[in-house]
């Protein structure tokens, strides 16, 4: 994929990438809103327990995506922002959700963003500006409840990267994180960036249209490379960007692969202000039906003692970006001494919380917290958010 007129002015990003909210008073409001100066770890803490905003604004048409011949995102209905955030099944998102979210005892939103929807296929990775209006009324959503809203790359960093050398990748992304800086640069603390999801360091196509494994020391080589592309593309934009919290995303957010000292933390002109992203602290037990047992209670510990070793004993915040929210009976051991979905909920949101980090439950519509009745849909689920959150206050 060749890479074309990357070079743009900051003028011309703003103008075209930020467009004007279909909320404008709350928009002119946060735009215009005093920057607290914290640290990622003063900022960890205000985050407490988050929920993700999933299945919605990272929707895409993804038929065939695993494939080389998906050259480009296919069209969705009328092109229109409302025609991708809900192509995977999702409501249009409203105040009255988060609102919901707000009242369950969550002080986070994670709001993961394809940003190639509705996009030119041109060569200048220009975000279309409906598009970026749409993200924007949603993360004003969050702001008029004061919660914290993080924004990511969600996606289309996986089709970045596996279409494009290193040096392209480092062009794109420093592209698209500088137009998603500028139309934000005047927000608060509230808002925070979070650099990619889940595909740093992952698979490429070759010249045979095969995805192939990078070796790990390019896995991670990129990696280290990608997130020094994201943190200096925001910092360049200046206002409140300067200091703003940001999170930088692991090796396949995998924890044993980006508790390495082969992963790298960026420098940055702005003094502890990253946080670190990684997914699922008991993810293997879930997938080998071992959830509830010692196994899981002995699996998830060490998981979070590397993550302490590694980043705790830096003081370099965890932000665990996905986390369980439902635990399904096929998935518990057969000698479960912790029996229920919330049962578990609770260790591990217990466990995660006792050590500072910030853990985002993975959900999608109907799972988790409902969209129709803006609650989450099961009461001890209900009781278990409501519980650690008040802990946290305490804190």
């Amino acid at each position: 994929m060749k890479i074309r007129a990357l070079i743009i002015t900051a003028a011309m990003l703003l103008f075209t990438g930020c467009g004007s909210s279909g909320s404008s008073d709350s928009s002119e409001s946060q735009d215009k809103a005093e920057m607290r100066s914290l640290t990622a770890a003063e900022a960890a803490k205000e985050m407490g327990l988050g929920w993700n905003l999933g299945n919605t604004m990272e929707a895409y048409d993804a038929t065939n995506c695993e494939k080389s011949s998906y050259k480009w995102i296919p069209v969705k209905g009328e092109n229109k922002p409302s025609d991708y955030e809900t192509c995977w099944g999702a409501p249009v998102t409203t105040q009255e959700m988060i609102d919901g979210v707000k009242a369950a005892g969550f002080s986070t939103v994670r709001i993961p963003v394809f940003w190639g929807n509705m996009m030119q296929d041109d060569g200048t990775w220009t975000i279309n500006s409906d598009y970026m209006a749409r993200v924007k009324e949603i993360v004003d959503y969050c702001m008029k409840d004061d919660l914290y809203a993080v924004v990511n790359i969600h996606h289309f960093d996986e089709f970045i990267i596996r279409r494009n050398s290193l040096e392209d990748c480092k062009k794109i992304f420093s592209t698209l994180w500088t137009q998603i800086a500028e139309c934000f640069k005047d927000y608060n603390e509230k808002l925070v960036f979070e650099g990619y999801n889940e595909y740093l360091g992952g698979d490429q196509f070759n010249d045979k249209g095969e995805l192939t494994a990078q070796s790990k020391e390019d896995a991670y080589t990129s990696t280290n490379a990608l997130n020094q592309t994201f943190v200096d593309a925001v910092r360049s934009t200046g206002g409140n960007n300067a200091q703003r919290v940001l999170i930088v995303s692991g090796y396949w957010t995998n924890i044993d692969n980006t508790t390495s000292d082969k992963f790298v933390m960026p420098t940055d002109t702005a003094e502890n202000r990253l946080m670190v992203s990684v997914h699922y602290v008991d993810n293997m037990m879930y997938w080998t039906n071992q959830i509830g047992g010692d196994n899981w209670v002995g699996y998830t510990d060490s998981q979070i003692a590397l993550l302490d070793k590694a980043f705790g004993s830096r003081n370099i915040p965890v932000f665990l970006g996905e986390t369980t929210s439902r635990y399904p009976g096929s998935n518990f051991a057969g000698d479960a001494k912790s029996k229920t979905s919330s049962e578990c909920l609770e260790i591990v949101l217990d466990k995660l919380t006792e050590h500072g980090f910030v853990p985002v439950l993975w959900d999608v519509t109907d799972n988790f917290y409902s969209r129709d009745t803006c609650t989450v849909k099961d009461a001890d689920d209900a009781q278990v958010i409501k519980k650690i959150s008040e802990k946290l206050k305490t804190k």
